[in-house]
């Protein structure tokens, strides 16, 4: 019996989950993993060595060459072939540090995270500062507590979030990265709303809240906004040092 594969520890979620030739053009999809897509980003974007790749995602040196290689091979096929790229799924596990303050939550209890500024639902998820939490019990809040995030870009926002154990985000505008970290999480996306983070928590409890669609922010920073494909506010190591 082949021994089970061990997982490969990626720093966060990419900012940008797809990439083609012309949108109208794209001959297939080549899908490559998170893992994948992290050794790209460490060897080749941040120029660390394979030995160094291999400690951050804590597996052997030879896994990394494996999986490297895998990655570079589709990037190819898809820059020759006009291919679409997808980064999707693979064998990982999210780096899970996070901040001490927020307390584990039990099995049977659902935990709620708004977008949060002075009461308010923050429009711009790319810029969240802070997160409210709400965990629920039994269609009751029995907790509340705000959370700073000292994130940088969505996907180290998605991170903090999946790590939060947050099972449902209510925000404003979110761009369509974020929403596929969302969803590449686990996390049910409730989008595009306005108005006091506490009502819109009572009116999900209520089932009266709306799930937009389509809740893409059509502000220019929240598409144009800056982000490091390097770090993604990982900092040298993990995304342990900003959360």
């Amino acid at each position: 019996m082949p021994r089970p594969q061990k997982s490969r520890r990626i720093c966060c979620y990419p900012d940008y989950w797809s990439f083609a030739p012309d949108q109208d053009t794209a001959n297939d999809t080549v899908t490559l993993s998170l893992d994948e897509f992290e050794t790209i980003r460490l060897i080749d974007y941040q120029a660390k060595t394979q030995e160094q790749c291999a400690a951050e995602m804590n597996v052997a040196r030879t896994t990394v060459t494996a999986i490297y290689n895998s990655a570079r091979k589709k990037l190819a096929a898809a820059l020759v072939e006009g291919r679409r790229i997808v980064i999707s799924g693979g064998n990982y596990t999210l780096d899970n540090t996070i901040s001490e303050e927020i307390a584990q939550k039990g099995s049977k209890i659902m935990r709620i995270a708004v977008t949060y500024e002075n009461g308010q639902i923050f429009q711009h998820f790319g810029r969240t500062e802070q997160f409210k939490l709400y965990d629920i019990a039994d269609g009751k809040i029995i907790n509340e507590q705000v959370v700073g995030t000292n994130g940088a870009g969505h996907g180290a926002l998605a991170g903090f979030l999946r790590n939060a154990q947050a099972d449902v985000l209510i925000c404003g505008g979110i761009g369509g990265g974020a929403q596929m970290a969302m969803q590449e999480a686990g996390i049910v996306l409730y989008g595009g709303n306005t108005g006091n983070a506490d009502e819109s928590v009572a009116a999900f409890l209520a089932q009266t809240l709306a799930q937009n669609s389509n809740p893409t922010c059509d502000h220019h920073h929240e598409h144009s906004e800056s982000h490091s494909f390097g770090d993604h506010g990982c900092g040298s190591h993990s995304c342990g040092n900003h959360l």
